[in-house]
């Protein structure tokens, strides 16, 4: 298990030995640190798998930039990779990316690619009607990533607390496994895992990420050395996103099969996690990055997530994120 303290213990130590010549190739490669090529980490998520249609139907090529694309088993290593330099850009959620702020990683949003809207879940065994059910029950998963966020705020509605409940520490896979294997009473999830959870007979979801508007909003985020220096790369990066997604519309059938096995599921089973992770145009990413006061807005989602991770002891260190966001590639794309 990689607990949100390890990655920010890792984004601390990458940062500080950045310092000395002779540690700074242990934070970066050489593709991440210069050249032409651009190094995107992503991982088991629905509204992420569209960067494997670009991949296979050479679109990031049509928009000028060679892209290694790399798949990560584990969500949390790829968020390490990108605090410590060794890829440049990941596909993240804005709780995460938060998180590695606030361990001193320099990071930009450069693209809302979706928000999730019920593919995050706690799944229940049967017998659990509710969250105010967990109470004294054994919950499976991946401490310090975005579906302990979703648990801590659905227990907080339920008038609960991480206290009033057993944690069980595993990666999201093994979670599923676990609980699909009756070790624990529940588990956080999101999709694909979701599925393999409710193999369980019985079990059901109590709470969903639709019942937190914008709570878990996904992103492009980029190494704010990126940034500043390969700016051209970056916009070909976003791009290639609003360009995947267009072909994904006029070529649903193919576009799913692709990302189907991606996922490793069924065609039917990944039609089933449409409703649950919502893309973003062009204009909702616009509106998210305009700062205002309302769950649709970046910032306020910002504020609410850094209050909760500090008051919850998730992160010692309030993120600074005034330059966070990084609207002007967006603003760019015809």
């Amino acid at each position: 298990m990689i607990s949100r303290y390890r990655r920010l213990m890792t984004a601390l130590l990458c940062a500080i030995s950045l310092a000395g010549v002779t540690a700074l190739s242990a934070c970066s490669d050489s593709t991440a640190a210069s050249g032409t090529k651009v190094t995107i980490g992503y991982s088991a998520w629905p509204g992420w798998f569209p960067w494997a249609v670009a991949q296979e139907k050479g679109l990031f090529e049509k928009n000028g930039v060679t892209v290694d694309l790399k798949w990560f088993d584990s969500y949390t290593e790829s968020i390490n990779a990108l605090s410590s330099g060794a890829i440049d850009a990941n596909s993240q959620t804005l709780n995460d990316t938060l998180a590695s702020v606030s361990g001193g990683a320099k990071l930009s949003v450069v693209l809302v690619n979706d928000n999730s809207t019920g593919n995050d879940k706690i799944i229940a065994r049967q017998g659990i009607t509710g969250v105010a059910d967990l109470k004294g029950k054994k919950i499976a998963v991946e401490q310090g990533t975005v579906d302990h966020y979703l648990l801590l705020l659905a227990l907080q509605e339920a008038k609960l607390t991480e206290k009033d409940v057993e944690l069980v520490p595993l990666l999201t896979d093994a979670a599923a496994a676990a609980f699909v294997g009756e070790q624990v009473d529940a588990v956080a999830a999101f999709a694909p895992f979701t599925t393999k959870a409710l193999e369980r007979p019985g079990s059901r979801a109590i709470a969903t990420s639709a019942e937190f508007p914008g709570a878990i909003p996904d992103h492009l985020v980029v190494s704010e050395q990126m940034s500043k220096e390969r700016k051209k790369e970056v916009q070909a990066l976003v791009n290639t996103w609003f360009e995947t997604i267009d072909w994904i519309k006029q070529n649903r059938d193919e576009a799913v099969k692709i990302m189907a096995k991606r996922g490793a599921v069924s065609i039917d089973e990944y039609k089933t996690y449409d409703a649950g992770t919502t893309i973003f145009t062009k204009q909702q990413n616009l509106d998210a990055f305009t700062p205002g006061v309302t769950p649709a807005h970046l910032n306020f989602q910002a504020g609410k997530i850094a209050d909760f991770i500090i008051s919850n002891g998730l992160a010692q260190n309030r993120p600074d994120f005034d330059a966070l966001f990084d609207d002007q590639y967006v603003k760019a794309v015809k």
